[in-house]
């Protein structure tokens, strides 16, 4: 097995919790709608999905469906208005980017979310990693590998020496498609028609931040 010289990292559900903003955006749009709010819990394991799974959380919506575009917009409208007043790092992310610094290792984010919240995440989370690609970076987004292929050529390294974390079944076909060693996360959002993380062909599935250290 080629040495690990990289972490990427899944942004939403894999290094951090953005799902209370998510749930505040979408529960402002059910009000305008007139509709009362929903439990962070609740809509947590759809948060995965970014706008398609909260608008369809929320309005019972899909791609397609003659109300969807417009819902769409409108909630990432209002996600953009306050995208991290409650976004966290989880807990123990931020020993294991320490860690990772001191291992001299590369590591970065890679993410279907769009870069105008990308950005500004990272920033108010006073991130610095290595290199980023989000939705709108490539073509196509994950479970294709254009992204996490992306990240590797930013770092200079080839994809085998990269390791991808992630909560979703999609995170570890991108992983797999690029070549990447697939590590599954037991936190996060799991969204439920992805099964549990045991069932998606990772290498390894970590209930902590600090189990990878041993897979490194």
């Amino acid at each position: 097995m080629t040495a690990s010289r990289a972490v990427l990292f899944d942004l939403d559900g894999t290094l951090a919790d953005t799902a209370p903003d998510l749930a505040a955006a979408l529960n402002r749009l059910r009000a305008a709608h007139g509709l009362a709010p929903m439990p962070v819990e609740r809509l947590r394991p759809f948060a995965s999905a970014g706008a398609r799974g909260l608008v369809h959380a929320g309005f019972g919506a899909m791609p397609g469906d003659a109300e969807y575009d417009a819902l769409r917009e409108a909630f990432l409208d209002l996600y953009a208005e306050d995208p991290c007043s409650n976004t966290r790092l989880f807990p123990g992310m931020a020993d294991l980017l320490e860690e990772i610094g001191r291992r001299a290792l590369a590591w970065g984010i890679v993410t279907n979310k769009a870069t105008r919240f990308t950005e500004r995440i990272v920033a108010a989370l006073g991130l610095a990693p290595d290199c980023v690609a989000c939705g709108d970076t490539t073509p196509r987004l994950k479970p294709h590998p254009d992204s996490l292929l992306h990240a590797a050529a930013q770092l200079a390294l080839p994809p085998a020496s990269c390791v991808y974390l992630g909560d979703d079944l999609r995170d570890m076909q991108a992983a797999r498609s690029a070549g990447m060693r697939p590590v599954a996360v037991g936190w996060g959002y799991h969204h439920p028609d992805g099964g549990g993380p045991e069932g998606w062909s990772a290498d390894a599935v970590i209930a902590r931040p600090r189990d990878l250290i041993a897979l490194l």
